[in-house]
């Protein structure tokens, strides 16, 4: 959520800023909140000027009643009734018009970088960076499923009978490499400074209007019948939501958490859910990270946090590349945003296992998350990135470190957390 005084000095950067993410549709959402924002002004001074002159009158009142003036000080009184009714009625008529006007704030988009590449959907992103090689070996590169399939590591048939399509059974050594790379990805972000966390799993729903949108949360998330609670789509929402309404000290800041959690998504969309494979699902496991820092900080740990994940791509000897991502495709909470992408050499193609966002301070704003420093208090920046997400990272794994042998080789970084274990033997031949 932007700041209202944007609108009030410079609403023809904001109305620039919402033809640069292509929804002109919000275009006359700007007028409409600036005239209830005068509107609401207008109340709000003549209700002050109302206090004051209650306050001058009840002091005649007094001094009225001492001079035993008690007809003028009754007149005087009736005076002060119908102001105190009109206040009664300017403080209703600036609740609805508060109501109002931040339901429309919340749509209108946070003003992106400058530096964000202009472009309507993902098809327009930027290529920034590779990192490692991507090679495609000599022999032929089966699908993920295959790959699990010969290593008993997946049962999506017994998921379908407990839970529907969209949900899978991870099993032996597969499961074993996933929970050692989330492993791996903690202890790494431990390392560099960040404190570990295992949040709550579902959140309430003023948490999720602080930070998401509407049309986010509606595509993604899955409300608890009866309940005021949602099962979280990432862990960076419990995480930023601990600290919703607090004034955190400036010797605490930066906030740095990494945390592990299950995840819960419709992947509503016409992507749809992968029928075979372990791609695009309901459920899956993630290490995120976040930071929450002061305003001119926040584009040093942007850079920083999306490095770490590059790094723990070349830890798993997988070759990746950073993708900027252009103003069309960018949720409206985001300033500016890249996604991490790993190679698969079965598909020859990049594809994404992460993403690094700065927000500035459009969760903070929603959420009252603030500081309090030597010019007084004011709004932190929140930034979020995927440290390591699977199925998606377990893909890239598999395919970039199988062997012609059918046999699937653990990177050293890997090998602590697997008992030592230098590869995975195939229990079956790929069909």
């Amino acid at each position: 959520m932007i700041d209202i005084n944007l609108i009030r000095t410079n609403k023809d950067l904001v109305k620039e800023n919402i033809r640069k993410k292509f929804q002109d549709d919000k275009l006359p959402l700007v007028d409409e909140v600036e005239e209830l924002d005068k509107k609401s002004r207008a109340l709000k001074q003549e209700g002050d000027n109302l206090r004051q002159s209650r306050n001058t009158l009840s002091t005649q009142i007094g001094s009225l009643m001492k001079e035993k003036k008690l007809a003028e000080a009754e007149a005087i009184k009736q005076e002060v009734r119908k102001n105190n009714d009109r206040i009664a009625e300017i403080e209703k008529e600036e609740e609805v018009l508060a109501e109002k006007i931040r339901k429309i704030m919340l749509t209108i988009p946070n003003i992106i970088d400058k530096s964000v590449p202009i472009g309507k959907d993902d098809s327009e992103n930027v290529e920034i960076e590779r990192f490692g090689e991507p090679k495609v070996p000599s022999f032929e590169v089966p699908h993920h499923a295959d790959i699990l399939e010969s290593i008993n590591g997946l049962d999506k048939d017994a998921a379908g009978r407990t839970s529907g399509n969209g949900f899978y059974y991870l099993m032996g050594d597969a499961a074993r490499i996933e929970s050692a790379m989330i492993s791996f990805a903690r202890d790494y972000m431990v390392g560099k400074g960040f404190t570990y966390c295992i949040p709550p799993f579902m959140i309430r729903s003023d948490v999720v209007d602080g930070v998401m949108s509407f049309a986010e949360m509606s595509a993604m998330m899955y409300k608890i019948e009866g309940e005021d609670l949602y099962l979280i789509g990432t862990s960076e929402h419990s995480m930023i939501g601990k600290f919703k309404d607090q004034i955190i000290k400036e010797s605490d800041l930066p906030v740095r958490m990494t945390s592990y959690s299950p995840c819960f998504r419709k992947e509503v969309g016409s992507h749809g859910i992968e029928e075979r494979g372990v791609y695009r699902v309901h459920q899956f496991e993630k290490q995120e990270m976040i930071v929450i820092c002061r305003p001119e900080e926040s584009m040093q740990w942007y850079d920083k946090m999306w490095q770490y994940t590059v790094d723990i791509c070349r830890a798993l000897d997988i070759p990746c590349r950073t993708l900027e991502c252009c103003s069309g495709d960018l949720a409206d909470l985001k300033v500016k945003s890249c996604d991490v992408e790993a190679w698969s050499p079965r598909q020859k193609k990049y594809f994404e296992v992460g993403s690094c966002s700065n927000l500035t301070d459009a969760q903070a704003r929603r959420l009252g998350i603030r500081a309090k420093g030597e010019k007084g208090t004011y709004y932190l920046h929140t930034l979020n990135n995927t440290v390591l997400a699977s199925p998606r990272i377990l893909i890239a794994f598999l395919e970039n470190n199988l062997q012609e042998d059918g046999s699937i080789r653990i990177p050293l970084a890997l090998r602590p957390y697997l008992g030592g274990m230098e590869k995975v033997e195939p229990k079956k031949k790929i069909k």
